[in-house]
């Protein structure tokens, strides 16, 4: 089976590198930036546009930034759309980015009607997902075509789930990224609060680990927040994205949120400290810009 990989950035890269190591033959396309060297190096072969990649491949996988990026892959010029146009075969088409619920609906509706199937498959789980196979994958679509893909997903993650229809597989992951925002957040308080009150915010942060108040956001985003090692495992620029994602289908649905709103205000005071690009758990430095104290020594 042939697999074109559309989108090999922090996420896409280690992914892709799984599914080759598992014997997939990839199919990479340069229209973003070119195809990691790595992979190119281990047989993977590289075309210059989505609709080339497409007519070599059985199945295309889009990992991507946002949703206009998706639309283009998938249905501008020389994109995947006119590459089914050209191909007899009967393809599956997967994006696995984090895009619009409301916009994946109408993009598989309109691959369908080009004789493929579509899933939306977004993913969680960061960079360290990504690099040891172990990322959380919510899954919108047909069961059918849910079962061809299920061998692809199993050699990127553990936590499979069809969680319905088209555009459900992308409203669980707005769901996942307020879960997820609202942890950082909780997070950054309890240890801004912790350090200004006189503890140490690493004893601090281990004690917690052993109790109620446990989870895999202290575990990784606390850890970097008390060593204040921010490179991007996920940047602030796309969590917040997802979840003005969020916000936006909130306002539709009559639906408060309002931590949820308080968490992208704080993403947004870190934006305007230049930290679009640092790792999500940078929130604490808003917290912290806020009360005037860091938790380290910088």
């Amino acid at each position: 089976m042939k697999i074109a990989f559309i989108g090999t950035g922090i996420m896409g890269q280690p992914m892709a590198k799984n599914l080759q190591a598992a014997g997939y033959e990839l199919v990479l396309s340069d229209h973003f930036n070119a195809p990691p060297a790595e992979l190119v190096t281990r047989g993977a072969t590289v075309c210059h546009s989505p609709k080339e990649a497409t007519e070599l491949a059985d199945v295309i996988i889009l990992m991507v930034p946002n949703t206009p990026q998706v639309e283009d892959v998938l249905f501008g010029t020389s994109g995947v759309e006119e590459g089914l146009a050209a191909s007899t075969s009967h393809k599956l088409v997967i994006d696995m980015s984090s895009i619009s619920p409301i916009a994946t609906k109408s993009f598989a509706k309109r691959i369908k009607e080009s004789g493929a199937q579509y899933l939306d498959a977004p993913v969680s789980g960061g960079e360290v997902g990504a690099v040891n196979a172990t990322l959380s994958i919510m899954v919108g679509g047909d069961q059918e075509a849910f079962d061809q893909a299920r061998p692809l997903f199993e050699k990127l993650g553990k936590n499979i789930t069809l969680v319905g229809d088209s555009g459900a597989g992308q409203t669980c992951k707005v769901a996942n990224q307020i879960i997820v925002a609202l942890n950082i957040e909780a997070v950054s308080e309890a240890l801004v609060f912790a350090s200004k009150a006189g503890a140490d915010p690493v004893r601090v942060r281990q004690a917690l680990l052993g109790g109620f108040a446990s989870s895999k956001i202290l575990e990784v985003h606390g850890e970097r927040m008390v060593e204040g090692t921010f490179d991007p495992g996920f940047k602030i620029a796309l969590h917040q994205k997802d979840l003005n994602l969020a916000l936006t289908g909130a306002q539709e649905l009559e639906v408060a949120l309002p931590n949820t709103e308080n968490a992208q205000a704080l993403f947004g005071e870190c934006a305007d400290l230049g930290g679009e690009n640092w790792d999500h758990s940078a929130l604490i430095k808003a917290i912290e810009a806020r009360s005037n104290h860091s938790i380290r020594n910088d």
